[in-house]
This record gives structure tokens, C-alpha cells and sequence, in this order.
């Protein structure tokens, strides 16, 4: 999503390129692509699939809303599977229409968490329960804090459930530290994502996460949080910014390998 600008071709050969080892995908263009084109593309070049985003949106109160939300969630979990990825990243959910009752939407997460997780086990897939940061809770994911993606992780096995922890939504969170601890001591850092945090916001907010160092984000204090809880993957950096999206893609994403370097270290 970082250089959303490039198609899946250019995407694979720049990272080939640049000596980036893996790639994290979302569904859409790996959909236009084709899955199984989409994982020959990646393997022919050397490259990982690190996770696909996304899954979720498990909300729902309408019986056949749900009904569809699971049928998206398991293709979902077959197509990282197809790609060769044990992570499904979830983005839970907002509000439904006309809702004030964040808690019942949290435990409709938790029943479809129990539904689809063992699904996803069966296929080599785990789901990484990502909170977003607070200003999304309405709209688009009621799971803000990494303490409420471990509250519903933990009630199911570590290879079924875990979290996504991203600098963007946490690095407010002075309890975030310890929760990453926390996740890491059962195996539940499923991964790990860096984006910064800059002002103002764009409007509508969606996409403006900042280049790495551009913000107010750490990157070296929140990698360390992650290793020292014994996480060892990959490390992914995904942004959603126009402006980034308006400039050459291989540019960006050499500028963004730079960048990672200088701020968040080598591998």
C-alpha cells in the first residue's frame, strides 16, 4: 500500500532491486492480479509474501451481512494461503448504523474470531487482530488498544489469534509497551508495521501516515519493544498518503528503505 502507485509486476522488481526480501499485499490488487499469478509473481523473484491485508469488518448486527463478512474472511484466509503467508491481517470493524455499543461490537469480533480461527488454522493462516487508533473506533475498528486485540486473542490458541502491532495507532498509548510484553510472552506479535505520526491531518484522516521519520514516532524505541519481546519477523512499513501516491513509486520506496535504515535500523 506504501507505493500503491505501482502495479504488482513493478512492485515485485523494485523490491528485487532495492534487496527488500518481502512484501506485505492487500487483497484488491492481488484479486485484479490473480492469487495464484500473484504467488508465482513473488516466488519467481525471490520474495516473501510477509501478510495480506485485510480481513474483518465482523460488526454486524443483520444476520446476512455477518453471513457475507464470514464467506469474505475465509477467501480471505484461503488467498493468504494460496500466497503463501501465515498472516491475515483483521481490521475488526466500526459501529453499526445507528450503535453507541462498542463492547457488543467487540464481542461480535470474538464470535466470528471463534468461527473463523480454526478455519484459519487448518490453512497455515494466522489472524493478526490490528487496533487502530481511537479516532477510527466509529467508523472502522472498535479494537483501539492493543490491551482490547489481546483481550479477544487470548481467548483462543496463539497459532489461531493474535495482533498487528503498528507504530501509527499505538505510539500514543503509554501502556502499549507493557502490552507488547504481554503479547510476546504467549507468541501473539503476529507483526509488526511502522508508520509515522504527523500534523495536521488530512482530511478524513485515512491517509496520513507519515514517512518514516517525517513525525513524532520513535521507530528505534518501538522496534526495540517488539525484539526484546522476543519478535523476529518481518518488519513492514505501510503508509496511506496521497502525497506520497502522487510521486514516482520506485522513488518512494528506495526513499522508503532509506528511511527505514536510518530510523529504525538493520536487519
Amino acid at each position: 500500500m506504501t507505493v500503491k502507485q505501482l502495479t504488482l509486476p513493478e512492485l515485485v522488481s523494485a523490491c528485487a532491486e532495492l534487496g527488500v526480501p518481502g512484501v506485505g499485499l492487500w487483497r484488491e490488487p492481488v484479486r485484479s492480479h490473480g492469487t495464484a499469478a500473484t504467488a508465482r509473481l513473488v516466488r519467481a523473484a525471490g520474495l516473501s509474501v510477509t501478510t495480506l491485508c485485510r480481513g474483518g469488518f465482523l460488526t454486524a448486527t443483520d444476520p446476512a451481512e455477518r453471513a457475507r463478512a464470514l464467506d469474505d474472511n475465509r477467501a480471505a484466509v484461503d488467498e493468504a494461503a494460496t500466497l503463501g503467508t501465515d498472516t491475515l491481517v483483521l481490521v475488526s470493524g466500526g459501529l453499526p448504523a445507528g450503535s453507541k455499543d462498542l463492547r457488543g461490537a467487540r464481542e461480535r469480533v470474538a464470535d466470528a474470531l471463534a468461527e473463523l480461527g480454526p478455519y484459519a488454522a487448518a490453512r497455515g493462516v494466522r489472524l493478526a487482530v490490528e487496533p487502530l487508533h481511537p479516532m477510527y473506533a466509529a467508523d472502522r475498528c472498535v479494537v483501539s488498544t492493543l490491551a482490547q486485540a489481546l483481550d479477544l486473542a487470548e481467548r483462543f490458541p496463539a497459532d489461531q489469534v493474535g495482533v498487528a502491532v503498528d507504530t501509527y495507532h499505538v505510539w500514543w498509548d503509554d501502556t502499549a509497551p507493557a502490552q507488547i510484553a504481554r503479547a510476546g510472552a504467549s507468541g501473539r506479535i503476529h507483526t509488526f508495521q511502522l508508520a509515522d505520526w504527523t500534523t495536521p491531518l488530512p482530511e478524513g484522516v485515512l491517509d496520513g501516515r507519515g514517512q518514516i521519520g517525517d513525525g513524532a514516532v520513535d521507530m528505534r524505541e518501538w522496534r526495540g519493544y517488539v525484539e526484546a519481546a522476543g519478535y523476529t519477523g518481518p518488519i513492514e512499513v505501510e503508509l496511506f498518503n496521497d502525497v506520497l501516491w502522487a510521486r514516482d513509486g520506485r522513488e518512494v520506496l528506495a526513499e522508503t528503505v532509506a528511511r527505514f535504515v536510518e530510523h529504525a535500523g538493520t536487519r
